[in-house]
């Protein structure tokens, strides 16, 4: 019965007051699908959410739900109007590469980062053949390259950035506001004697953007799967709840944010998100380490 546009207003106004970001912090935004808040089975009308997270401070800034028969391209703006997110990097997948995005994340004083895929044809095409001429004739183009490399778990990642600012032959590029640049990343990844090579393209408003930063920001994104989706699954469950009726779904996940917002902000834990929950329970000491929390009057 609680109004869920009132709850996440308190949610936004609670982190606002809590967190401080830095100029230049990536903010990523990607949807996640409350897999079992649906009313009847087969109706594929469960609850899906869209989440802004920051990557330095590992915080959940804000979420909103997609109406019904909707999907995220039209929440991110009603996402973007929620937040104060002047001076920060805002990346979004491929679903996100939409002009009205583009000019919302303008319009909040921000820059973005989007991936370009097939569902801007015209747009994957240009930035696509920009990169292949720029790697046959690197002296023709202005371009900054970034390379790293690491092993771990059995194989071994390369990852190359290169990033240019002549945006100038892709079509109808002025329509896409305070576009600056382009960056495409290539990812050989090498296991058990095999090797594979996949390439990602996106635009930026940044000027004069670097391939280092570039390349930080892009794996700055997968933060929101790692650091948030996966654990909401794992030390929440939140994929096993039934949770359904009313706004409930809605609400709850807020709860969790602010949950998971409160755990990670408890300074000098090195235990899980699961463990950090258990220990809150057992032990008011560690429960009033977390920002703003008091037991009250007794």
């Amino acid at each position: 019965m609680l109004n869920p546009d009132a709850l996440s207003a308190a949610f936004q106004q609670w982190v606002a007051a809590v967190a401080n970001l830095t100029q230049g912090e990536v903010v990523a935004i990607d949807g996640k699908s409350l897999r079992r808040s649906f009313q009847t089975a087969g109706s594929g009308t469960f609850v899906h959410m869209v989440s802004a997270w920051a990557t330095s401070n590992r915080i959940v800034l804000g979420q909103v739900k997609t109406e019904e028969k909707s999907n995220e391209i039209t929440a991110i703006p009603r996402l973007l109007k929620l937040l104060s997110i002047k001076g920060c990097l805002v990346t979004i997948d491929a679903m996100g590469c939409q002009k009205e995005i583009a000019t919302g994340i303008i319009d909040a004083g921000a820059d973005y980062l989007l991936a370009v895929k097939d569902n801007q044809p015209s747009l994957s095409d240009a930035v696509t053949t920009i990169f292949e001429h720029a790697l046959r004739d690197p002296k023709a183009y202005d371009v900054s390259t970034h390379e790293t490399s690491n092993r771990g778990h059995g194989r071994t990642e390369v990852r190359r950035c290169w990033t240019m600012s002549q945006v100038e032959s892709i079509p109808n590029h002025k329509q896409w506001t305070n576009l600056e640049s382009i960056a495409m990343i290539e990812c050989e990844r090498t296991a058990n004697g095999k090797t594979s090579t996949e390439r990602r393209y996106y635009i930026s408003s940044k000027k004069n953007f670097s391939a280092v930063k570039a390349l930080r920001a892009a794996r700055s994104h997968w933060g929101i799967e790692n650091e948030l989706h996966w654990v909401l699954d794992v030390a929440f469950r939140e994929d096993d709840c039934r949770i359904r009726a009313g706004y409930a779904a809605q609400n709850v996940s807020v709860m969790r944010h602010l949950t998971l917002n409160l755990l990670k902000a408890i300074p000098g834990c090195k235990i899980g998100i699961k463990n950090r929950r258990l220990r809150a329970g057992w032990e008011d000491a560690f429960l009033l380490q977390a920002p703003g929390v008091s037991m009250g009057a007794k």
